[in-house]
């Protein structure tokens, strides 16, 4: 059997995932007004979720925890966290990778501009309120259930 053949035999039992972002339309994130998400991949096996965040002006994510690492990187815009580098966190610009590890705490991230930021969380978000209480958990399951939401493409 030559290559080309045994490559299509074990290519045909996984599959990769491609997606064309531009053709996927923006959901609003629930509980973040002003912030569209678009779902890119979601693992039940480990619990690993990537999407994109389109975030207006004044919007932001309200106090978390991360229960798994996260890591982004910066598309365009800006984005305060633990109230920006003059508060003694951090500001991200357009071309800024992040990386978040588990454990981490995120009071109010705020968005300054426009911004659209990639993200992969290997993980959940726990929200919280001010005395560490859980208000919310994003899971895997809850980002399905994000993504479900989508209008359905119309047909070309």
């Amino acid at each position: 059997m030559d290559k080309a053949t045994r490559d299509r035999m074990q290519n045909a039992e996984i599959l990769d995932t491609y997606i064309h972002p531009p053709d996927q339309p923006w959901i609003p994130f629930p509980g973040a007004d002003g912030i569209g998400i678009k779902v890119l991949r979601v693992s039940s096996e480990t619990g690993t979720w990537t999407a994109l965040f389109n975030c207006a002006v004044g919007s932001g994510f309200a106090r978390h925890k991360h229960l798994g690492a996260g890591e982004y990187l910066m598309i365009s815009g800006k984005m305060e966290v633990r109230g920006g580098v003059q508060a003694g966190g951090i500001t991200a610009v357009a071309g800024d990778y992040g990386y978040e590890p588990t454990g981490i705490i995120h009071d109010w991230t705020n968005f300054v501009e426009e911004t659209v930021f990639y993200f992969t969380n290997y993980g959940a978000l726990q929200f919280m309120d001010d005395d560490d209480n859980t208000v919310a958990v994003l899971d895997w399951q809850g980002i399905l259930a994000i993504a479900s939401m989508a209008p359905a493409l119309a047909a070309v």
